[in-house]
């Protein structure tokens, strides 16, 4: 891991564009939402396309042109703010692919938006949520998080407990369920990422909790920061309170990704 010396950087890496059909807003709205909220270092991680659920996100075929479109923009907008390449990769046993995963890119994002095929952040099903034993639910999640990060394959945990969406929470300890991920995690060299995407659902917080950002700390993962944005107004949004939640543990540096390589600078 590269440190750079001192000066503080902002520091957002998860960001869409309208290609995943579910976000608003041009790119060049985005980066000038971003530096306005003075963001250095400015991450599109859209939706990586796959053979499942093609509605929420990009085709295979439309990869070439996002790449092309991000890497415009880094060249547009030099000097002014770095703007960095990545995709969001759902993990899915059996469908993922090698197009997205070899990608020239600065990082991947590894998110896990299913379990067994039940998009349980989709509010179209939530109804799988009722009569559920909610501790095997989060378990199941949490199981897929740690299968995820022993892949290898990516550099950032997405949205570490995207699970408590909305509300649906476990009487067993969270820092029981999630214990073998976290490890896992630390041993895969991912980092973390706080999310701000959480504040505008139903739980009203960030992702992750205080609880397993204070597990990440105490088995010293990296962490990073995210928008989530998939409106350029979003772009920014709650940076302040994510920082001081990261603070708040004793986190003081944030990491970022050139060509897949990590970087580590004070926040």
């Amino acid at each position: 891991m590269i440190e750079t010396p001192n000066k503080r950087v902002r520091v957002d890496l998860h960001n869409h564009t309208p290609r995943c059909n579910h976000a608003e807003g041009s790119i060049d709205e985005y980066i000038r939402k971003a530096i306005a909220e003075k963001i250095d270092i400015f991450g599109f991680s859209d939706h990586a396309p796959m053979d499942f659920d093609p509605k929420y996100r990009m085709g295979f075929e439309e990869m070439k042109a996002y790449e092309s479109d991000i890497k415009d923009a880094r060249q547009k907008y030099r000097g002014t703010i770095d703007i960095r390449l990545a995709y969001e990769v759902d993990y899915l046993p059996g469908h993922m692919d090698d197009r997205v995963l070899d990608a020239d890119v600065d990082y991947l994002i590894g998110s896990v938006h299913f379990i067994r095929k039940w998009g349980f952040d989709n509010p179209e099903f939530i109804g799988r949520y009722e009569g559920a034993d909610i501790d095997t639910v989060w378990q199941d999640y949490f199981d897929l998080v740690e299968m995820m990060a022993k892949e290898g394959k990516f550099d950032i945990v997405g949205h570490l407990d995207l699970i408590k969406v909305f509300r649906y929470l476990p009487k067993k300890d969270v820092r029981l369920i999630a214990e073998n991920a976290m490890d896992a995690i630390k041993r895969s060299g991912m980092a973390i990422e706080i999310n701000a995407a959480g504040y505008r659902k139903p739980i009203g917080e960030p992702y992750p909790s205080r609880e397993l950002l204070q597990m990440a700390y105490e088995r010293d993962i990296p962490i990073t920061f995210a928008s989530d944005a998939h409106k350029p107004e979003q772009v920014g949004y709650k940076k302040r309170e994510l920082a001081d939640l990261a603070r708040s543990v004793g986190y003081t540096r944030a990491v970022h990704y050139i060509k897949r390589d990590r970087v580590s600078v004070r926040f």
